[in-house]
């Protein structure tokens, strides 16, 4: 990650919660300029990216129920 989208990624995660929710959908806003075969590519390099992460032990993995919950609890 670069050094200016890890700022921004650090200061926008400093913002209540509905800010970061109107954030995060602006950004998908944007996106939808593309057509499917580009999300589908991106989202295959997404996963492969993740993939290799997990594989090498950087990153770990949660349950599908961890996450929704998690993501409930941080939207109360």
């Amino acid at each position: 990650m670069s050094t200016d989208l890890t700022e921004l990624e650090e200061k926008a995660m400093l913002l209540p919660p509905q800010q970061r929710a109107e954030l995060a959908e602006r950004l998908i806003a944007s996106l939808d300029r593309l057509d499917d075969a580009e999300y589908e590519r991106l989202w295959i390099e997404e996963a492969a990216r993740r993939y290799e992460e997990y594989q090498k032990g950087n990153i770990s993995s949660r349950s599908a129920e961890e996450v929704f919950r998690n993501a409930r609890n941080e939207i109360r």
